[in-house]
């Protein structure tokens, strides 16, 4: 506690220099992990979101885990419960086992419940399973994306910035109705904030979604929960939200890659080291030269801080990220980013080097998918160039990659009963254009 309080005091100095902004979020954020260190207890892991039984699972998501695998994770009371998966391709009859490992972790005065992850391989594409977490679970069920090939089509639902919200229950059921393969979260998953009891409410609210179909995630701002001496950054995000990062080649959970249908998909950390000579940077050097466009022709890349948007809120924020890879992703082909963070909807040209560019990158922002903190409705005037589409409201999106050279986007306004369809566009690869 003594070492935050320095810390504390240690910003307080420097807040001349701050803005208006920085001050505030900076009070707010000590202020919170001061009254935490303080006495002001959290509860432990809530068992009110489990079922009766401590070997019960709860907060099932499942995950692309490289080649032909899928990582199960969930969450049980008993430290003591196996983590093992039993699945087959008819219900009711599970003829294949797997076996993984389980861990927990102490965040100040709370203890979270066992941590499972079981991945299971050798499995098929396009294929429905049946499987069980432990032995005494419910059963549920998932689809296998389309298998990696150059004219393979494949659908991700998008939307980031989730939290829990009437809005997020609301978009997460909208997205369920849809025929999608894949979804796509770029970062602010509960909106914890260092009270973790959210994490388990969070992990109790996407089940429904995340049991059934690939959830591949990165992180944002809300995930990093660092407490000085105390608390590593994304403690809590990297226990609970293990991503294929080992099986893409990379050292940590914060950035990583994968493939779907003709698709490779990096996703990349806002708030990890960005920086030319840090070992993302590296790792994502090494990662686009081992990319065969011949197999996956569609590269796309997911990461919380946008890099293009024209909201004024969070100005600046990718700048750093942007300055050190912009030209790497470029060079490489990329076709489409998709960021969060911002919480107002954003569709840009074709953009490199800060103008519109025949062979630049698309770039989305979906950071609208219900958070708590509201909707970012100022936009700089006048609208730059690039800036094809607008708007501050909550929703989702949807890229269907169809073949190798086009893929259709849209964007579905969460409002009033329905989904509304507010933004569409088609969209060919680079690979395709022969001017790029």
């Amino acid at each position: 506690m003594f070492a935050c309080l320095i810390s504390y005091f240690t910003c307080i100095r420097v807040w001349l220099t701050c803005s208006a902004k920085e001050m505030a979020a900076m009070f707010w954020h000590w202020l919170g992990v001061i009254s935490l260190l303080l006495g002001f207890q959290q509860p432990s892991l809530r068992s009110d979101l489990f079922l009766s039984h401590r070997f019960i699972p709860s907060q099932v998501h499942i995950s692309l885990a490289g080649s032909n695998g899928m990582r199960v994770s969930w969450v049980t009371i008993d430290p003591l419960s196996p983590s093992v998966v039993v699945f087959g391709t008819k219900s009711g009859i599970y003829d294949r086992v797997a076996i993984g490992d389980s861990e927990s972790y102490d965040f100040l005065l709370y203890r979270s419940g066992q941590v499972h992850n079981v991945v299971l391989y050798n499995l098929s594409a396009s294929t429905t399973y049946f499987y069980k977490c432990g032995y005494e679970s419910l059963e549920y069920m998932f689809k296998t994306p389309p298998a990696i090939g150059f004219e393979t089509s494949v659908t991700f639902a998008v939307a980031g910035d989730l939290g829990q919200t009437d809005d997020t229950y609301s978009i997460l059921n909208r997205i369920q109705q849809t025929d999608y393969d894949v979804f796509l979260l770029p970062g602010d998953l509960s909106y914890a904030d260092y009270y973790q009891p959210l994490w388990d409410s969070f992990g109790s609210l996407i089940e429904p979604v995340a049991s059934s179909k690939p959830f591949m995630v990165t992180h944002g701002n809300h995930e990093k929960e660092s407490v000085p001496l105390l608390v590593d950054p994304f403690r809590s995000y990297n226990t609970r939200w293990k991503m294929p990062y080992k099986e893409s080649g990379s050292d940590s959970n914060l950035y990583y890659s994968f493939e779907a249908a003709g698709v490779h998909v990096l996703m990349l950390g806002s708030y990890a080291h960005v920086g030319r000579n840090s070992n993302q940077y590296k790792w994502l050097q090494a990662d686009l030269a081992n990319v065969d466009r011949s197999k996956t022709p569609w590269l796309i890349a997911v990461l919380h801080a946008p890099w293009y948007n024209s909201n004024c809120k969070h100005r600046g924020d990718g700048d750093e990220m942007m300055k050190s890879m912009e030209s790497l992703l470029h060079k490489a082909k990329v076709d489409i980013l998709i960021g969060g963070h911002v919480h107002a909807y954003e569709r840009t040209s074709r953009v490199f080097n800060g103008r519109s560019d025949s062979c630049g990158i698309v770039h989305i922002t979906v950071g609208v998918g219900g958070n708590r903190e509201g909707l970012a409705n100022r936009f700089l005037q006048p609208t730059p160039e690039w800036s094809l589409y607008r708007e501050a409201s909550y929703g989702f999106g949807s890229l269907k990659i169809l073949n190798a050279t086009h893929a259709h986007w849209s964007w579905y306004r969460n409002k009033d009963d329905n989904s509304v369809m507010a933004d569409e566009t088609w969209i060919q690869n680079k690979v395709s254009l022969h001017a790029c």
